[in-house]
């Protein structure tokens, strides 16, 4: 099969020919035919992910049909169109057991932990937890968006932020998973303020709902003050959001996600911190002080899919809206390793293989 490939960390890929994959016994074989390009695959790029070995084949959002299945499969028998969380469980554990295979321990995640979908075929196991059927009438581009952008968002706010009608929420960098977190936050009846330092990324921010918008590269060169973007969010939502998001993943947008929230508010880290930037420093005065609640989030559950697919059935929720290039993996190579340069706002999917 074709599939993009690396031998090195910080190459370019390239798509090159490997063996067509077998499905384990609990596990199928899925044929893409949509597959997202995500921060988190520039990250595994990079070498920031020690669950990678070389040679690897990357990627994680996907969406596809089930063309082969392992004998102890039950839900799965071919021909199913199906999407699935990019944390994959065990299915034996105590975490999965209590439907939180999210932080399951032996997780398999397509694209870290093995070959991913940036290719012809990919395997996946313990279908028959970590899949999700597709209605007929979402298509697999968008499924493929949700991948690990949306879905997480969603989990993100409205699971673990417990997000409510009426209040503040602010939104620390404008890329998929950002923009998806505005999408959502509106949509619960919310008031979003989003951060970013680009014009382009913040005029998407006020497309999909958010009610406010900061430039924070404008704002940092008009103060010396290292805090003017939380002052900025409380100063709009007159003393601080109540739920406030790190989308983006850097020391200065964690910090200032902390610091932007008013007393009793919630911090969400959902911006991956690696490499370097794994260790940052967090106001621990005001975490006491005002009693707020750090929380992180890590995917969601293949379990949380019906009710957010039945939300964009509804057409409550428009994630299609988020994707702004369509492309083939031949052009997926240059631009995975160009990801860090946030040329492209929105989301990008690859739908020729």
């Amino acid at each position: 099969m074709r599939a993009l490939y690396f031998e090195s960390f910080g190459s370019v890929p390239a798509v090159t020919s490997v063996p067509d994959p077998t499905p384990t016994p609990a596990g199928v074989i899925i044929k893409l035919e949509a597959a997202g390009l995500c921060r988190s695959d520039w990250h595994a790029l990079m070498g920031h992910d020690p669950d990678i070995t070389l040679p690897h084949v990357p990627g994680h959002e996907l969406a596809g049909t089930v063309v082969a299945a392992g004998s102890e499969v039950r839900n799965w028998h071919g021909g199913e169109r199906v999407t699935m969380p990019f944390v994959c469980g065990c299915g034996h554990c105590e975490e999965c057991a209590s439907g939180n295979p999210q932080v399951c321990p032996n997780q398999f995640q397509p694209g870290f932990t093995g070959w991913g979908a940036f290719a012809e075929y990919v395997a996946i196991d313990y279908a028959d937890g970590n899949l999700v059927a597709l209605p007929d009438s979402i298509d697999s581009v968008t499924a493929a968006s949700l991948g690990c952008r949306f879905v997480t968002s969603y989990r993100a706010l409205v699971d673990q932020g417990q997000v409510r009608p009426g209040q503040w929420v602010a939104v620390h960098g404008c890329g998929g998973v950002g923009l998806s977190a505005v999408m959502i936050a509106a949509a619960a009846g919310a008031r979003v303020v989003a951060v970013d330092i680009r014009e382009e990324a913040l005029a998407a921010a006020r497309e999909f709902g958010a009610e406010a918008v900061i430039n924070a590269r404008e704002l940092g060169a008009a103060a010396e003050n290292a805090a003017s973007v939380p002052e900025a969010i409380r100063e709009i939502t007159d003393g601080g959001a109540h739920l406030s998001m790190d989308a983006l993943g850097s020391p200065e947008t964690a910090a200032n996600s902390v610091l932007s929230l008013r007393r009793r508010g919630t911090h969400v880290q959902v911006g991956l911190l690696l490499a370097e930037q794994a260790a940052p420093p967090i106001p621990m005065a005001p975490v006491v002080a005002h009693e707020l609640r750090i929380i992180g989030s890590h995917g969601i559950q293949a379990h949380r899919y019906p009710e957010l697919l039945a939300l964009i059935e509804a057409g409550r929720l428009r994630p299609d809206r988020l994707i702004r290039r369509r492309i083939t993996l031949d052009e997926a190579g240059p631009a995975l390793a160009s990801m860090d340069e946030f040329k492209h706002v929105g989301i990008s999917v690859i739908t020729e293989f």
